[in-house]
């Protein structure tokens, strides 16, 4: 079956190289942007698949259809979570039934079965241990990252037979440094965890704020626990055209936003 992934039509989403690489061994992926989707008007223009969005259901699930069709599966296929930024993963197989418990990171070694996550200025993280045949995908904004649900997605992988020297994880589209202004709390927060993270933290315009280095943590989190990593730096705050963003939202006191979706599937042999 065609999937498409092979024609020019349809959601077009970008693609991590180093996870390119690893579609020899039937590893498709995709971080999903705004393009290719029905949902209408400027809070949720395009590909829209936030089911916690205001936005039409009809477009919701279209645009889930429209996600799970670039993969060359079927909707039921595309397995979604209730995210709570939180450290807790699914491991999910053949008998998923749509449910979304919550959650922020999904795993399995099914072939066929879509995971996705999604992001609206959180990083989206997407894992594969080609060789064991075991993806994942994991939401962490700060405080995911801060507490430990990429370190619990690689475990709940190495549980389905990976090997954290063999897992190739990498970093999609999500808020950087350059936009991300916190305050002092949150800075006091990360240094009474681990003095070095001053290193994610650069002095902002206005007397005590900061700009924060969401995609730096995520990175040293998955590099520290021994899987090869990478960040596409691209920041999703000033990228209206392409890209929902929670902040740039909150900034303009618009009443709700949509989410963007990434996704990785084992391709049926």
């Amino acid at each position: 079956m065609e999937t498409a992934a092979q024609t020019s039509t349809g959601p077009d989403p970008i693609q991590s190289p180093r996870l390119a690489a690893l579609s020899a061994a039937g590893i498709l992926h995709g971080y999903f942007t705004r393009a290719g989707g029905v949902s209408e008007g400027p809070l949720y223009r395009g590909l829209n698949v936030g089911l916690g969005s205001h936005d039409s259901r009809e477009a919701i699930h279209e645009n889930r259809r429209r996600v799970a069709a670039w993969f060359g599966a079927q909707p039921a296929r595309l397995a979604t979570v209730h995210q709570v930024h939180s450290p807790d993963v699914v491991t999910v197989d053949g008998t998923y039934d749509g449910a979304r418990p919550e959650a922020d990171a999904l795993v399995t070694a099914t072939p066929g079965l879509i995971l996705g996550v999604l992001t609206a200025d959180c990083g989206p993280i997407l894992f594969a241990d080609p060789e064991a045949g075991v993806i994942g995908a994991a939401h962490a904004g700060w405080k995911g990252a801060f507490g430990g649900v990429l370190e619990a997605t690689v475990a709940a992988m190495e549980a389905l037979g990976a090997d954290r020297t063999r897992i190739a994880a990498s970093l999609g589209p999500s808020i950087s440094r350059r936009n991300y202004e916190v305050g002092q709390e949150f800075y006091d927060r990360f240094l009474a965890h681990d003095p070095d993270y001053v290193r994610f933290f650069t002095a902002a315009a206005r007397p005590g704020h900061f700009m924060f280095d969401l995609p730096a943590l995520t990175v040293k989190r998955l590099t520290d626990a021994g899987v090869a990593a990478d960040n596409l730096d691209i920041c999703t705050y000033p990228d209206e055209d392409r890209f929902f963003s929670y902040r740039r939202t909150t900034h303009r006191a618009e009443p709700d936003y949509g989410r963007q979706i990434s996704a990785i599937m084992i391709r049926e042999r």
